[in-house]
């Protein structure tokens, strides 16, 4: 009998995991309708009612969420009049007795439930009005008992032939909920309650202080169904694309961007202005949000900058677990990267130390005798134009084709990657070993967030759109010329199998317990800066027809903003609403011709005493990126994130000058010490300003020239009189043009703290002439990307790293220090 159960339990198992399964009927032996058969179904898919939850749900009158059991149905269908009658149930036990009884009581019957071998059951049998018979009875039992004009029903699941008919009808409910579960479903949010003390505490204090709503409980506040989303402790979850099909239909909500004037090395605010504005909007408006934030490096988690989590009360919590591996997307593409870079050197190798038989023999080996292509291998015999599925019959020289990929070692454009700044690593020698045989070239160290892989995870629309982007990834060129690519080497599906968790967002929550997705993390700098297209998408179907989506783009407006209109927008067919730019006196200040910001030092008197003068001076760059904005169609509203130090005056002035400049208006926020309040300004005029019509407008045509597009992103953006380009650079754009990569959009690498490639040049510089050292190409992410100046991929410690100010404490478990 255990087998029994045992195989039984499995198969329901399975069945309960099968999305074309809505309903399960179990038709077994009396004897196996055990409660550990009965529960191993789930409630969801429950068509005989049986289960302990189901139960539950019945004697405590969740009309919506149970069934009553067929057999009991039968027997409610059969009696009539039942108020003040006594009904004696014999033999009944488990399920189907209690929803009996349940079900009796609501009718006003007097209910005695009596076991066959009871001393009292002739008395009982007497006395009842209605005998229901739940158990073969024994032969000692007589008629005789009960008294004349009793009605007697048998229940017996071999005996009760309506219960069939029952069993159908709670098959069609099932169903029936089924549909309707797979609608959209209208929020049913607890935002969680803040306290702001004052002085601000630290952030991570904060943070723990707050108690988060187990994200399950988030989950189906927002809508989301239980096998849409994968549990990752106590406050994370991965959410299934599936999603996306289920709310087709579903009006997408309002997109909202937010971006920022060019900032001081310590950052303005971008990510807490962002948790802030969704704070305010569902926590004290009560309109349905959704933050869409990346994930952060470890980089500058443990380098300057510090984590990303929002900061205050605007916090994404838990804020340690936000800014240290989250639910490891950031692992998965460095361990594909590296297994694609590990495959370029490798079969380099082979190449060179095998003929081209050998090499044949290898790649296409015979497994128990019979040999045959993969399906990769099949691929590339296709594009190779060879259209034969028998590795035997291969020529020699289709033999050579489809073995040699002839890599060029001096065109290698794909490095190896590490989440850490490690500023030795900008150029290493590989191949040092005596086993490599003498292939030694010079090559270097990326940070993982600049892989094409991670602006891939970013910008991909599904399973299959990120399979076909991995395989489009250009690698290298052959000795010919030709470029050598992921799908080439074989490796496509092996890196969809690393990635294949990562391509779901992440969902978490704010202090306030409203929905925030973290999903990829892109550099805006030296990538497209933003968050997914999948996690936007996913969002603006959740938020509803009246609700907000709020997605945040790195540094400056002129980089993180225009990546965002002219990359992101024209891979998600998403059009936004508004953008908000957020600027700071600070900043201001420094572009006014303040003393130079940096990291872990003071700040000069400049910045902590008012100064209309360098405020008013400093708004040229405000003014400037609200002009950026604008040349897109999309109305700006400013976000004045206020510090301590600031002035009412200086406060004032910032927002006089955005509104004189064409934003749609300009709010001061104190959502940094008072949470989701601070910011219902903001809110408001962000719900406003989406009511207004847009006009939105790429920048460039993708038709045009590699180079005229770069020159008309640094003459309208950047303020550039010309651009000139490095002999290399023009080199690599007239390849990429041969090669059919020209109508692609461009990806600018440049400083992020400066309108210009000069760091050090503030405010609105002019005149410049924009220097391209280096063009490269993303294919499979789809964009060129031009190297400004000297742009490094791989950033550098300081002196003294935050770090030092990290630690754990062995006994509570707690982290200490991050920021």
């Amino acid at each position: 009998l255990y087998s029994f159960v045992v195989i039984i339990v499995n198969e329901i198992l399975r069945l309960n995991e099968d999305p074309n399964v809505q309903g399960l009927a179990l038709d077994l032996q009396e004897s196996l309708y055990s409660s550990k058969v009965l529960n191993a179904v789930k409630p969801e898919k429950d068509v005989d009612g049986l289960s302990s939850i189901n139960l539950g749900r019945l004697i405590h009158g969740d009309a919506y969420n149970y069934l009553v059991p067929p057999a009991a149905c039968a027997v409610m269908e059969l009696l009539e009049d039942l108020g003040g009658k006594t009904v004696l149930l014999v033999g009944a036990s488990g399920a189907v007795g209690a929803a009996l009884q349940c079900m009796l009581q609501r009718e006003g019957a007097v209910t005695v439930s009596c076991q066959w071998k009871a001393p009292q059951l002739q008395t009982k049998l007497h006395d009842a009005d209605v005998v229901v018979v739940c158990s073969t009875k024994r032969d000692d039992v007589l008629l005789s008992w009960i008294k004349p004009g009793t009605t007697v029903i048998s229940c017996s699941l071999h005996l009760l032939s309506g219960k069939r008919f029952f069993e159908l009808s709670n098959m069609v409910k099932t169903t029936e909920r089924w549909i309707q579960s797979q609608q959209y479903r209208k929020w049913d949010l607890r935002c969680l309650k803040l306290q702001p003390l004052s002085p601000v505490p630290s952030d991570i204090e904060i943070s723990r202080a707050q108690s988060p709503k187990a994200v399950d409980v988030l989950a189906k506040e927002i809508g989301l169904l239980t096998d849409e989303i994968e549990i990752y402790g106590q406050t994370k979850a991965k959410v299934r694309l599936s999603l996306l099909e289920r709310l087709k239909d579903q009006p997408d909500g309002k997109y909202v961007l937010v971006a920022g004037i060019t900032p001081t090395p310590l950052g303005e605010g971008k990510s807490t202005v962002t948790i802030g504005l969704v704070q305010a909007l569902t926590a004290h408006l009560s309109i349905n949000s959704f933050a869409c934030l990346r994930q952060p490096s470890q980089g500058p988690t443990f380098g300057v900058k510090g984590g990303a989590a929002g900061g205050g009360y605007a916090q994404v919590i838990p804020m340690e677990e936000f800014n240290l591996h989250l639910t490891g997307d950031i692992h998965a593409i460095t361990a594909a990267n590296n297994l694609l870079a590990a495959a370029i050197d490798a079969r380099i190798l082979h190449e060179n130390t095998q003929s081209d038989k050998a090499l044949y023999n290898r790649l296409v080996p015979a497994v128990n005798g019979v040999r045959g292509f993969s399906a990769i291998q099949l691929a590339r015999l296709r594009r190779l134009g060879i259209y034969k599925t028998d590795p035997d019959t291969l020529t020699e020289e289709e033999v050579r084709k489809f073995a040699r990929l002839d890599i060029d070692p001096s065109t290698i454009t794909w490095q190896r990657v590490v989440d850490t700044n490690d500023r030795f690593l900008r150029k290493i020698t590989v191949g040092q070993a005596n086993t490599e045989k003498g292939f030694i070239r010079q090559a270097q160290f990326d940070i993982a967030v600049a892989s094409e892989i991670m602006a891939i995870l970013a910008l991909t629309t599904s399973l299959q759109d990120m399979k076909e982007r991995l395989g489009k990834m250009v690698v290298a060129n052959d000795k010919k010329g030709e470029p050598v690519t992921a799908e080439d080497l074989g490796v496509t599906g092996a890196l969809a199998v690393l990635m294949k968790d990562a391509i779901k967002p992440t969902l978490m929550q704010t202090l306030e317990g409203t929905p925030v997705f973290v999903h990829a993390g892109p550099f805006a700098n030296i990538a497209h800066g933003n968050s997914s297209v999948l996690a936007d998408k996913i969002a603006l179907k959740l938020v509803g027809e009246k609700g907000f989506v709020v997605t945040e783009a790195g540094f400056g407006a002129d980089i993180g903003m225009e990546k965002f209109f002219n990359i992101k927008c024209r891979a998600s067919g998403l059009v936004p609403s508004v953008v908000v730019l957020v600027a700071t006196v600070r900043a201001l200040k420094m572009h006014g011709g303040g003393p130079n910001v940096t990291a872990g030092a003071p700040l000069k008197k400049e910045y902590t005493e008012e100064n209309l003068q360098l405020v008013a001076g400093g708004c040229c760059n405000l003014q400037k990126q609200i002009q950026i904005a604008q040349l897109f169609g999309v109305p700006v509203v400013v976000a004045v994130n206020i510090f301590k130090t600031d002035s009412a005056a200086e406060v004032d002035l910032v927002c006089k000058i955005a509104k004189q400049s064409g934003a749609f208006d300009a709010v001061p926020c104190n959502h940094w010490s008072a949470g989701g309040g601070g910011a219902v300004k903001l809110a408001q005029a962000v719900e406003e300003a989406a009511r207004q019509k847009t006009s939105f407008k790429y920048l460039y045509s993708l038709e045009l020239p590699i180079v005229e597009k770069i020159r008309i992103i640094a003459q309208k953006v950047y303020g550039a009189q010309d651009i000139e380009l490095s002999p290399a650079a023009q080199s690599q754009v007239d390849r990429y043009t041969q090669q059919g990569f020209g109508n692609l959009p461009i990806c600018m690498a440049k400083t992020h703290l400066s309108l210009s490639h000069q760091p050090e040049r503030k405010g609105v510089p002019t005149g410049f002439i924009l220097p391209i050292s280096d063009v490269r190409a993303s294919i499979g992410a789809g964009f060129i990307y031009p190297l400004v100046g000297t742009m490094s991929t791989m950033p550098g410690l300081p002196t003294r790293p935050c770090f030092y100010d990290i630690d754990l404490d062995p006994i509570t478990e707690e982290v200490k220090g991050l920021f």
